[in-house]
């Protein structure tokens, strides 16, 4: 039988919303929501022997990695939210009984290479709030004139790229795509005492790019780095992004490309750009990413920003793996790598980025309980804490909430997000996020994804993340 689970979940709820418009509506779902209480059905009825499997565990543990590898070539794809979670969301059983309950349908492997897991939460749930927005032409306020369907009340949009003009009460939002393809106009979100508008600056479009990183360095100002218009489109372009401070409430942009010398990185998206500094000088680094050629990169790059010159630091210890959409924040003078998708499944780990004598060391973080692997979340460094907010997992039932992962002792903890006051399907991935009020909340931004089956599903406008239970 293959039937769909898991429905009240935001991707649940989206699923249901979908059939009820086709008015066809899943009777059976609401009465068996899970794998157990489906198996419990069949046995309820006679039948001896009962395997369900989601359709995430039956792709990894039925299918080589060579079939999976083949069927992942058939087509440039780049949809690993969805289909992740789509997959989970729909099961396969077989039940059996009499002369066949011996030869089981459907017979697991006895070594998993995606073995069910589940996390350990604490108690304290994590409240989401709906962002105070003023309204669009109120004030300040501008109209969205890119005709992208991004617009600026809505924000409404996946594989964004974020950055902080002024911490905690400017926010730069760039390029992703909303329900009527890419966006390829900058809107800076301004924080009013407490209410938020959007600005949209004219003439600072570079295109419409989705997947790629907005990064804050000294000068007033972000580099714009890689990024795609499709699987087979990468976007080759290294941009500067500028703002004038001194017209806090009227934001003024100026976008130039950066002419850089050295030998570039190839064309990727999904990877992580982080500001370091080396021997009193900045540096952008690049590391790992999606690009046409591999699924999944685990190479990495210096940008000296003074000189704009491509150029090679030392680095020594063991590699990590390659991943994409993974996380990557500043910390002790190096930087700390999270989760991520690597070739076909979500990672766990957690690596360091050290400096050494002579340049850097990476060092892997054994974290205690082991975190569930995920990816597409976002993270940040408060303290010596690195907090990882939403993202995807395969492993486990429900959704990621907010991971907090001491950087000291690799002690870790899980919490759940309270999302009762948000009115719609809250979906944490292939968001953007940004510190507020010392780290004590994040603002995200964008989310969601266009599901192959079930539509476009978007998070209409940002929504604030309390962390104080989680840091106290």
């Amino acid at each position: 039988m293959y039937e769909q689970l898991r429905p009240h979940d935001p991707f649940g709820r989206v699923m249901q919303q979908h059939f009820l418009q086709l008015n066809s509506t899943l009777h059976a779902l609401s009465r068996y929501p899970d794998k157990q209480t489906q198996r419990q059905r069949f046995l309820d009825r006679g039948w001896e022997e009962c395997v369900c499997l989601d359709m995430n565990h039956f792709y990894f543990e039925f299918l080589s990695e060579e079939e999976r590898s083949r069927v992942e070539r058939l087509e440039p794809f780049d949809e690993y939210e969805e289909w992740h979670l789509k997959c989970s969301h729909y099961f396969i059983l077989a039940a059996s009984k009499g002369e066949l309950k011996h030869q089981p349908l459907i017979c697991p492997p006895c070594e998993s290479p995606v073995p069910a897991l589940v996390p350990v939460l604490f108690s304290q749930l994590l409240p989401v709030s709906v962002v105070p927005m003023e309204p669009e032409g109120a004030g300040l306020g501008c109209t969205d004139l890119s005709g992208s369907g991004l617009g600026c009340t809505g924000l409404a949009g996946f594989g964004l790229g974020c950055a902080a003009l002024r911490p905690g009460s400017a926010v730069l939002v760039s390029g992703g795509a909303g329900r009527h393809g890419r966006g390829d106009q900058t809107r800076v979100l301004i924080r009013d005492k407490a209410v938020w508008r959007c600005a949209c600056p004219r003439s600072t479009e570079w295109g419409g790019r989705m997947f790629h990183t907005v990064t804050p360095v000294p000068g007033q100002r972000c580099v714009v780095f890689g990024g795609r218009t499709s699987p087979l489109r990468p976007a080759t372009s290294l941009l500067s992004v500028s703002w004038d401070p001194t017209t806090p409430t009227d934001p003024r942009l100026s976008v130039s490309e950066l002419n850089c010398t050295g030998t570039a990185p190839r064309p990727r998206w999904r990877h992580s750009a982080t500001l370091l500094t080396f021997r009193g000088e900045s540096y952008l680094f690049v590391f790992g990413g999606s690009s046409i050629e591999e699924q999944a990169l685990q190479d990495w790059h210096f940008l000296k920003l003074e000189e704009n010159t491509w150029t090679q630091v030392p680095v020594g210890g063991a590699v990590p793996e390659p991943r994409h959409s993974h996380s990557a924040c500043p910390y002790a003078g190096g930087l700390v790598i999270a989760g991520g998708l690597g070739g076909q499944t979500p990672l766990g780990s957690t690596v360091l980025l050290r400096p050494a004598q002579s340049g850097f060391r990476w060092h892997e973080l054994k974290t205690d309980p082991p975190i569930i692997p995920r990816y597409s979340h976002t993270a940040h460094v408060i303290g010596d804490q690195l907090v990882l907010v939403g993202g995807v997992w395969i492993q486990a039932d429900g959704v990621p909430g907010v991971a907090v992962i001491n950087l000291t002792t690799g002690g870790s903890r899980e919490y759940s997000i309270d999302t009762a006051a948000v009115p719609w399907p809250l979906m944490l991935h292939s968001h953007s996020s940004e510190l507020l009020d010392g780290g004590r909340e994040v603002l995200l931004i964008g989310g969601g994804g266009n599901c192959f089956s079930f539509g476009t599903h978007l998070n209409p406008q940002p929504v604030t993340l309390d962390l104080s239970p989680a840091l106290d």
